[in-house]
């Protein structure tokens, strides 16, 4: 990652407080990373942009309680089966009307195991999902899961229209989204932008903001530089080492939300020996200084963790952060019969907080107990498309602050087989479809307790630390930042 160049800095700081910084109708919204594509069903990346033109039929209020979306009630008729009651009058950004069939139609695509849906796991405990009539769904799930409509007020459960999807194809619409949301899409110039322009007829209301473009700055420099001339209102993921400068403009704010990001991992491809022997999992556990990381690298904005549970979620334990030990690694290496080391990649991106410096760290650590590191240093977009990721070992960053549940922070990573999972460890696998299937809430949070405990010993994935959810933006936005990490331009203001 760049640091911010004096000249630069200074600049910065001489621009005068009345720069505009966002018009009352039209808010630019820096981002980190180019978007792929946006279909909400197939997702490779963080769902912000397509959260604005779709809806789910459950939503979180800034609280982050369950409240009504594009379903008005639901109510769990038996163990397995959930009935949701639709929004009457609603309709998709080209006409279509909104009903139980789009819902069916919605959920049914990413089920379908032909089209290899990447975010499945969300969602693999439905069964079948059932059209009672024209606004009621009924959905049932093949054990009982008490998470269902958690799973229903994120993606992939954003709602799609039919009709356009079978008229244009999946490649079109993922191009050229439609959705019922507050924004309606106007364009997507791939590595340049989004637009997106409010959708009059919103069911909640008209939005305040007309305009919204999302504008990919993969420079960290050139980020924090359109924030402060005005070129953008508000940016996503401030570096660690700019942090300063935000808080030191009288043009830019900084937004920072605790323990708000993603925790950070590193995925670990078990059917690939050594990666297959739990003491070489160990090995490296305990190879890595993530005290040091955080701290040094991180400058504190981060917090390092045993866990991939965020705190905050349903069924957390709180697991000791793994010891930095390199002569327990070494023994431990040692009696996997790995004495003299042996060879490996690691892959990792530009994605989250300083990761290149953070993967160098972690891969001088290896060397030092033995290990030959081969890195691999990829743009996000190139990264992303290698879902299962390759590693054998693989830096990612992963979240539940949209579920603020146990399952979201580990089923999708631990579970064998899953398309983001390296993990291959059947008691685990067991203790897994076991906590989907468990209704009592105290008997689900023992399960949940248990997986970390097991996950803590055999080392399905290495656990780092989770970041402090970083933004900036200009003093004329209204945006205090979310405990689940999304940017509802709905609810933002331009004054």
């Amino acid at each position: 990652m760049k640091s911010f160049p004096a000249f630069a800095l200074g600049l910065a700081l001489a621009l005068p407080a009345t720069a505009t910084f966002a018009q009352d109708d039209t808010l630019v919204i820096g981002r980190s990373a180019s978007t792929n594509a946006l279909d909400p069903g197939f997702l490779r990346e963080a769902a912000t942009i397509v959260d604005n033109i779709f809806d789910t039929m459950v939503m979180r209020d800034e609280e982050m309680k369950l409240v009504p979306g594009l379903a008005t009630g639901w109510t769990s008729i038996d163990d397995t089966t959930w009935e949701f009651t639709l929004r009457e009058g609603v309709t998709f950004h080209n006409g279509e009307p909104f009903d139980a069939e789009a819902v069916k139609f919605s959920l049914d695509r990413v089920l379908n195991p032909d089209n290899k849906a990447p975010t499945i796991s969300y969602i693999r405990t439905i069964a079948s999902v059932e059209v009672v009539d024209p606004m009621t769904v009924r959905i049932t799930t093949a054990e009982p899961d008490p998470l269902l409509p958690t799973r229903m007020s994120r993606y992939p459960a954003y709602i799609v229209p039919p009709k356009y999807i079978a008229e244009h194809g999946r490649e079109h619409f993922a191009n050229n989204p439609v959705g019922t949301g507050a924004y309606a899409f106007v364009d997507f110039v791939p590595d340049e932008r989004v637009t997106l322009e409010a959708n009059p007829d919103y069911w909640r209301g008209q939005p305040d903001i007309k305009t919204v473009i999302w504008r990919p700055i993969p420079d960290a420099t050139a980020r924090i530089t359109s924030l402060i001339t005005g070129e953008v209102g508000l940016i996503e993921d401030v570096p660690v080492d700019l942090v300063p400068l935000l808080q030191q403009s009288p043009d830019a704010d900084l937004v920072q939300v605790e323990n708000g990001g993603l925790t950070i991992y590193l995925g670990l491809r078990m059917d690939k020996a050594p990666l297959d022997n739990v003491k070489v999992r160990q090995a490296l556990n305990h190879a890595i200084d993530r005290v040091s990381i955080t701290e040094n690298l991180l400058g504190g904005l981060a917090t390092p963790k045993g866990t991939q549970v965020g705190a905050a979620d349903f069924g957390y334990l709180d697991v000791p952060v793994p010891e930095f030990d390199p002569e327990l690694s070494r023994q431990l290496l040692a009696e996997a019969g790995f004495a003299d080391g042996f060879e490996i990649t690691m892959q990792s991106s530009f994605r989250y907080m300083k990761n290149a410096e953070v993967a160098q760290t972690i891969a001088q650590g290896f060397e030092d107990i033995g290990l030959d590191v081969n890195q691999e240093t990829m743009e996000w977009s190139v990264y992303t498309q290698t879902v299962p990721f390759e590693g054998p070992i693989y830096m990612l960053g992963w979240g539940s602050t949209q579920t603020l549940d146990a399952d979201a922070a580990i089923y999708a990573i631990m579970k064998s087989g899953e398309p983001y999972s390296g993990a291959r460890i059947d008691a685990l696998d067991a203790l897994l479809d076991q906590s989907r299937s468990t209704v009592d809430p105290e008997a689900r949070a023992a399960i949940l307790q248990e997986i970390q405990e097991v996950a803590a010993e055999q080392v399905p994935l290495i656990t780092l630390y989770q970041e402090d959810k970083l933004m900036g933006k200009a003093p004329n936005v209204t945006f205090d930042g979310r405990a689940d990490a999304r940017i509802p331009v709905f609810t933002i203001t331009v004054d």
